[in-house]
């Protein structure tokens, strides 16, 4: 299990630059003009996390691994896409596999980089993005629910998904996103499980700004804040192009250079610590003389479920974990030493795991 992102936004916007940021690798083409994104780009990015470097230079093992993000970063939309027009809209598909969908939105006066609208208005560019996200999925609405219509007579328990999806249809023909269709029942459930809409996904807005705008909000990241509280989505502000110029740079460099413009988190890492709270999702732990290594489940998740993000032989066959909570485990600095302290507890099938659990699973084959 691995946290998926997807990057939309108008072209020319910085997403590109954006990717190379976050992947630290030259590998998304990014020039000054429309649709220079032809393919869709893809990666998977370790998430960083020091706990997993800490209790690596404890244990010390043979290899560490770090829990994965994809990242998917798609042409640029423009208005009519839903139609054909730009290429965005043929790579759509691309995205529709993701939990979430990174907004990206242009803050910043530039006149040598070119604007699709030739003036920046982050309101209007979000507005022209949301637009035709929803037309692109009313048409993977009505095709499915044309199918549906077809299948009724010889299955007639198609009748509830039938009607969640004509109101759902008509909740968007209305400009809203499928996200925010009130009547989510069972039938509504299963229809996005099928459809991977992508207005059903949680969103965050991401304002890229220039140099000026890291320290100080201007005018028009405080408008994109704004709208994201409105809507009870999350908000991050990066400057593409100032982290993808320090991605050469040594941790240590890196550091000093973000410290002194006042920035404490890098862009990569406000993105997924923002992407694994908009899904809920946390981390636990894995340490062994082979292998340190985080894993990704949801929040409320039981320890058996946790233990088939492994293998599913593992839940199906789950007895008991054997768990020592992440700063109880550094304090005493070693399993053995939490097991003669008493700190290592005993977890049955119905324990809930809590974010950064270190964790012996034990089983049946």
């Amino acid at each position: 299990m691995s946290l998926s992102i997807g990057i939309v936004g108008l072209p020319n916007v910085g997403k590109s630059t954006l990717f190379n940021a976050l992947t630290k690798a030259q590998n998304a083409e990014s020039a000054n003009y429309a649709f220079c994104t032809i393919e869709p780009n893809k990666a998977v990015v370790p998430v960083p996390d020091v706990r997993l470097d800490v209790l690596s230079d404890l244990v010390k093992p043979q290899r560490v691994q770090s829990s994965t993000v994809d990242f998917v970063d798609i042409a640029g939309l423009v208005a009519g896409a839903s139609k054909g027009e730009g290429l965005g809209n043929k790579f759509l598909g691309n995205i529709r596999e993701t939990q979430a969908i990174l907004h990206v939105v242009r803050c910043f006066d530039d006149d040598d980089v070119i604007h699709v609208s030739n003036s920046v208005d982050p309101l209007r560019d979000i507005d022209v993005i949301e637009t035709e996200l929803i037309l692109a999925d009313m048409q993977v609405l009505e095709s499915r629910l044309e199918r549906m219509e077809k299948q009724l007579k010889g299955d007639k328990l198609l009748a509830p998904k039938i009607e969640v999806a004509k109101k759902l249809l008509a909740h968007m023909d209305e400009g809203h996103s499928a996200s925010t269709f009130t009547e989510k029942n069972k039938s509504f459930t299963e229809l996005i499980a099928e459809l991977h809409l992508i207005t059903a996904k949680n969103v965050i807005y991401c304002a890229n700004v220039d140099e000026a705008g890291v320290a100080e909000d201007n005018g028009y990241v405080a408008s994109v804040r704004a709208l994201a509280e409105e809507r009870g989505a999350e908000f991050v502000k990066i400057s593409a192009r100032m982290e993808e110029e320090l991605v050469g740079l040594e941790d240590e460099e890196y550091q000093e250079f973000m410290e002194s413009y006042g920035i404490e988190e890098s862009g990569l890492h406000q993105i997924i610590r923002t992407g694994f709270k908009s899904l809920g999702l946390i981390s636990y732990f894995t340490a062994g003389v082979k292998e340190v290594r985080a894993w990704t489940i949801n929040v409320g998740d039981k320890a058996p479920q946790a233990a088939g993000v492994i293998h599913t032989d593992f839940e199906r066959g789950f007895i008991r974990a054997e768990i020592v909570g992440y700063d109880k485990y550094v304090e005493h600095g070693s399993e053995a030493k939490c097991r003669s302290e008493g700190v290592l507890r005993v977890e049955g099938k119905e324990y809930v795991m809590q974010d950064g659990d270190v964790v012996h699973f034990l089983f049946n084959v």
